[in-house]
């Protein structure tokens, strides 16, 4: 019997002397008899639940043999009788403790409370407003922005092949979609892709760039698609971030500043080191804040790259090709990587603005600064004309990268195994769109002429009417798609702020929600120099809408500031 259990349940383990002699003695003939303190823990959870727990009439079972005193056979009771409590292993004092220093203002508390109030509305719940106008947040089509049309038509053709047969559709959508589609695996869009992009995504990504750049050659192994630019950013600074204490990665970063930055760095436990933006000369970026700022942090840390997005957000201004010069002797000059954000390059409006690539100017200033300067750029299908967020398309574009680097670039973006094969697909038309004599080249060129000339108009028009506000200044807004006033705001607001715990402005959009519906991004979500106030709004909405409620904010300040003066 003793055999029988050490080959069947006990997996090779011996059975103890007691139960080899009950054996012999035909006392073991059956297994409910032997003692569970005979057996060891392990070979007690090999035995068959009906080996344990049986009982026999007339003799004793091996539930009814006492255990040894040092091995309770219940669970130890609480005094009231109850079990132990079962700690939960993941909470909050556990956690990554990076994490939780995690911040995103963006989808912050007023935009959870957005959407608790159009929940609220549709239960009937009555409000001073009918709707809720969420201009917290660039998302173009959510505001109404229509759709380029070959873009959704080779997108449409891409996931559904069989399309491919209807005459409704334009040859040279159907063209792009089977080239897209070829170069998939399985002519599917819906297989993985190479981690770093589709190849002939890269090549069109890299002709774009030299087209853009006037002949600047780009090479498409240096072309990394991403899941939008904001994992391109994420990437790059996790490359980067090193070292302890004072030799801890500083990640210099514009303030106001784009919330993705500081979350990043806050998550990777690198160390922010923030320059001011001059919003007395519209948000430009000045080389002497820029040299402060480097001098004061490698007291603490050490300053490895500086992030610069053009144009900017939130703050809406297009850097000259001047200041972009004096960045990049900046960076050549004290050993700085250089990241460049530059998803906004197309929303540029301002008279006697343009957008100058990095890359372009690097070139441009010559081998002394193209052959040393580390660069990496970044583009998007977010934001510009085309809106398409949901897609998650995007490139980043790696200049005087070590080569052993970028083999640890690769690995690191093929753990994720590739970006969305749609959100290429869609990159690929964005850099490579119909050309002059296809069917569809007039239309397109009509649709993105008319986005960008209307979100032109309705940058002009933010500026102009939020200027007419007493207590509001806005600067006019060059690119991108939001404006960043400044809010005097009386001294009584400001201590209802802090009593309730709130920074001033924060309870100042708040306020604004619970009575207008309008949902903003307080400027302290972005940074800000102390003693100063903002908000951010995009300059999404229907032209219509947007009058409604910058009128609505307009009549909002006049009430607020007689409320608390």
């Amino acid at each position: 019997m003793s055999q029988l259990l050490d080959q069947k349940y006990m997996g090779g383990g011996s059975v103890s002397k007691e139960v080899a002699h009950r054996s012999k003695s035909g006392a073991a003939s059956d297994p409910s008899l032997i003692p569970r303190y005979c057996l060891s823990s392990r070979q007690q959870k090999r035995l068959p639940l009906r080996l344990l727990v049986r009982s026999t009439v007339g003799r004793g079972t091996l539930s009814s043999i006492p255990a040894p005193r040092s091995e309770p056979t219940q669970p130890t009771m609480s005094q009231n009788g109850a079990l132990p409590r079962h700690e939960k292993v993941l909470t909050v004092d556990t956690m990554n403790a990076n994490v939780k220093k995690v911040e995103y203002a963006v989808r912050g508390p007023i935009v959870q409370r957005a959407v608790q109030i159009e929940k609220e509305l549709i239960e009937g719940v009555k409000k001073p407003f009918e709707e809720v106008i969420k201009a917290n947040i660039g998302d173009a089509h959510a505001m109404g922005q229509r759709p380029i049309t070959f873009f959704r038509q080779v997108m449409a053709l891409c996931a559904y092949p069989k399309l491919l047969d209807d005459n409704k559709f334009p040859e040279d959508a159907k063209n792009r979609a089977k080239r897209i589609l070829h170069a998939c695996g399985g002519n599917s869009i819906g297989a993985y892709t190479t981690s770093q992009g589709i190849e002939c995504v890269r090549q069109d990504i890299a002709n774009y760039i030299k087209r853009r750049d006037g002949g600047v050659p780009s090479d498409p192994d240096n072309i990394y698609l991403s899941t939008g630019a904001s994992d391109g950013i994420a990437t790059v600074l996790k490359l980067l971030t090193a070292g302890e204490g004072r030799t801890r990665t500083g990640v210099m970063i514009s303030i106001p500043q784009y919330p993705l930055y500081s979350a990043a760095i806050a998550e990777l436990g690198a160390v922010q080191v923030n320059y001011y933006l001059n919003e007395e000369k519209c948000w430009s970026l000045d080389i002497s804040e820029l040299e402060r700022s480097l001098k004061a942090a490698r007291e603490y840390c050490n300053p490895r790259v500086l992030c610069i997005i053009n144009p900017g957000n939130p703050t809406g201004q297009v850097q000259s090709r001047q200041c972009i010069e004096d960045v990049i002797r900046f960076v050549a000059k004290e050993n700085l990587f250089l990241m460049a954000d530059e998803v906004y390059q197309d929303n540029v409006y301002a008279e006697g603005c343009e957008f100058h690539s990095f890359k372009k100017l690097l070139f441009e200033m010559g081998p002394e600064y193209s052959n040393k300067v580390e660069l990496v750029s970044f583009h998007s299908t977010s934001k510009c004309y085309m809106g398409e967020c949901g897609f998650r398309g995007g490139y980043m574009e790696v200049i005087n990268m070590d080569p052993d680097v970028k083999a640890q670039l690769t690995k690191l973006v093929s753990v994720r195994l590739c970006p969305p094969a749609p959100g290429q697909a869609l990159m690929d038309l964005v850099v490579n769109p119909p050309q002059p004599g296809e069917p569809s080249y007039n239309a397109f060129i009509k649709e993105r002429t008319d986005v960008l000339s209307d979100l032109a108009e309705k940058a002009k028009l933010t500026e102009e009417i939020l200027n007419t506000v007493p207590g509001i200044s806005c600067n006019p807004v060059q690119g991108a798609m939001y404006s960043f006033p400044r809010i005097d705001l009386p001294e009584r607001a400001i201590k209802e702020a802090k009593a309730r715990s709130q920074a001033p402005d924060m309870f100042y959009c708040m306020t604004l929600l619970e009575e207008t519906g309008i949902c903003l991004v307080p400027g302290s979500g972005f940074g800000q120099k102390d003693g100063t106030y903002h908000f951010r709004m995009t300059i999404l909405p229907p032209t219509e809408k947007l009058k409604i409620m910058l009128n609505k904010l307009k009549e909002f300040h006049q009430k607020f500031t007689q409320q608390y003066s």
